[in-house]
């Protein structure tokens, strides 16, 4: 069965398009095997490429990342459905309920209430939904409810973040400064003893102060780690052209002195 574009919307035609793919019998190999738990990598792979899509400030792209992602949601909604556990609609409705429910400014009520308000309003409708107010450690919680999916630095952040704003925070930047050295001596001394299992968590304690630092000074630390990584592959890609490829077979001291020539180019520049 070919799916026509006629007398479909996008939505229509691209779940009819998965469900063939899903079919037991004459679906594709790879798509009908697929379940929740083994998509889980394409799922996080997917929603980053709509990050560096937005990074990059190319709609084409961010159009191509946003499907790519729309397909995971559909997949997943359709393995459910197979199952008659729920459907894409379903999932729709969901979210839709969701939002309707926690703006009651705008949907139910006076809309010339203030953002900050609405943000008050937002976190008690949430409270209420999860249950809190019957936790001993309701804000606490919350935290561990919010990072738990999230990649460490995300979490780092937001935990940092959070906990600043009841007051459980450094008085001064200095302090920072200090527990940053601190922490790194220790992580030196643990790799001394060779306490790898120590160091590991030293080297979690500096990294979380650092994530501390961008917040003082309001950076983001997952911008700049990414910019880092681009910055190191834009340069290391240089040394390989200069090298016509063959790394492995040069010193670190030529390694070395292209890497020097390649931070005195603006190679972004070049690149553009």
């Amino acid at each position: 069965m070919n799916p026509s574009k006629k007398n479909q919307s996008a939505i229509s035609r691209l779940k009819k398009v998965v469900a063939i793919l899903r079919h037991p019998e004459t679906g594709c190999e790879w798509d009908k095997i697929q379940t929740h738990q083994s998509l889980i990598p394409y799922v996080l792979e997917e929603a980053h490429e709509v990050a560096h899509a937005i990074r990059q400030r190319k709609d084409s792209n961010l159009r191509e990342e946003l499907g790519d992602l729309l397909l995971q949601v559909i997949l997943h909604s359709e393995i459910a459905s197979e199952d008659n556990r729920f459907n894409f609609e379903e999932v729709a409705e969901c979210i839709t309920e969701k939002l309707i429910r926690r703006h009651p400014h705008i949907f139910t009520k006076d809309i010339s209430s203030t953002k900050k308000e609405h943000v008050m309003e937002w976190d008690e409708i949430k409270e209420y939904e999860k249950n809190y107010s019957y936790s001993e450690t309701p804000f606490t919680d919350k935290l561990r409810e919010k990072v738990r999916p999230q990649p460490a630095l995300f979490s780092a952040n937001y935990i940092s973040r959070k906990t600043s704003q009841v007051g459980f925070d450094w008085k001064s930047i200095d302090e920072v400064w200090c527990k940053l050295d601190e922490e790194i001596q220790e992580l030196k001394e643990a790799l001394k003893l060779n306490d790898l299992e120590h160091a590991e968590e030293e080297l979690g304690d500096a990294l979380f102060t650092i994530i501390n630092i961008a917040r003082w000074y309001k950076l983001n630390p997952e911008e700049g780690l990414c910019k880092t990584n681009n910055k190191f592959l834009d340069r290391f890609s240089f040394i390989e052209k200069e090298l016509k490829g063959d790394i492995k077979n040069n010193s670190i001291e030529k390694l070395s002195f292209f890497w020097e020539k390649a931070k005195s180019i603006n190679l972004k520049e070049k690149k553009d």
